[in-house]
Parts: C-alpha cells; structure tokens; sequence
C-alpha cells in the first residue's frame, strides 16, 4: 500500500510539472502588468505613472501639497 501512495504522489508530481512547463513555453505565464509611462514630480522628483500625477502650472507633482508648493 504504501509503494502504491509514493508511485500515485510521483505521477501527480510529474504532471504538475509538466503542466508548468508547457504553460511556461505558451506564454501562459502570470506577466506583470504594464506601469505606463512614468514622470517626474516637479518638487521632490519622485517618479510616478503618469496617470497618477498632478499637474499645475505645466508642472507635473506627485500630490496636491507638492503641486501648492511648485518646483524646486
């Protein structure tokens, strides 16, 4: 009973990692998403994604505080 456990825990084993290597060659994998185009804060220089930015006076800032107080 027990060769029969090890021999049934092999085979799951195997196929799992062939499953994994298959999807690795597909192109399946989990990918990180796209960060967008990153700018700089005008005050501290910070990168940030562009849509996360704050802009003031043709300025880009990273938040409100930084925009009130403008560019270094």
């Amino acid at each position: 009973m027990g060769r029969f456990l090890v021999l049934v825990a092999l085979v799951v084993i195997a196929v799992w990692l062939l499953r994994r290597a298959v999807r690795r060659l597909d192109g399946e994998a989990p990918k990180a998403p796209p960060a967008g185009e990153l700018v700089r804060c005008a005050h501290c220089g910070v990168h940030l994604p562009r849509a996360e930015a704050r802009q003031a006076a043709g300025a880009l800032y990273c938040s409100e505080e930084h925009a009130r107080l403008g560019a270094r």
